[in-house]
C-alpha cells in the first residue's frame, strides 16, 4: 500500500511546549503510528517545501478515562518532533502562533 505525505502527517500539535519550542525551529505534528522517520522527512518536505534537518518520534500512551461507571483508554498516538535545516524557511501555518 502507497503511502501518501496526507496519510502519514495526520495534524499539528497545539501546545504550549510545542509553541515554545517553534523558536527554536522544531514542529510537533501527530504522525501515523507505522510511519517512521524517513516517511515522515519527506512528507513534511513535500507537504510544506522546507528542508528537514532532523526528526525525533515518540509514540504517546492512551490515557485511562473514566465517564461515570463507563472506563476505558484514549488512543494510543505517535509524535513527530520536526527540526528543520538552517536557512530553511519557517512552515506558514505555525506563523502566526509564536
Amino acid at each position: 500500500m502507497v503511502k501518501t505525505a496526507q496519510d502519514i502527517i495526520l495534524k499539528p500539535v497545539i501546545t504550549e511546549a510545542s509553541m515554545e519550542d517553534l523558536r527554536a525551529g522544531k514542529y510537533t505534528f501527530k504522525v501515523a503510528l507505522t510511519a517512521n522517520k524517513i516517511e515522515i522527512k519527506d512528507a513534511v518536505e513535500e507537504i510544506f517545501g522546507v528542508k528537514v534537518a532532523s526528526v525525533h518520534t515518540m509514540r504517546v500512551r492512551g490515557r485511562f478515562r473514566r465517564m461515570g461507571r463507563n472506563e476505558g483508554t484514549t488512543p494510543a498516538w505517535k509524535k513527530a518532533i520536526v527540526t528543520l535545516a538552517e536557512g530553511s524557511k519557517t512552515i506558514a501555518f505555525f506563523d502566526g502562533m509564536i
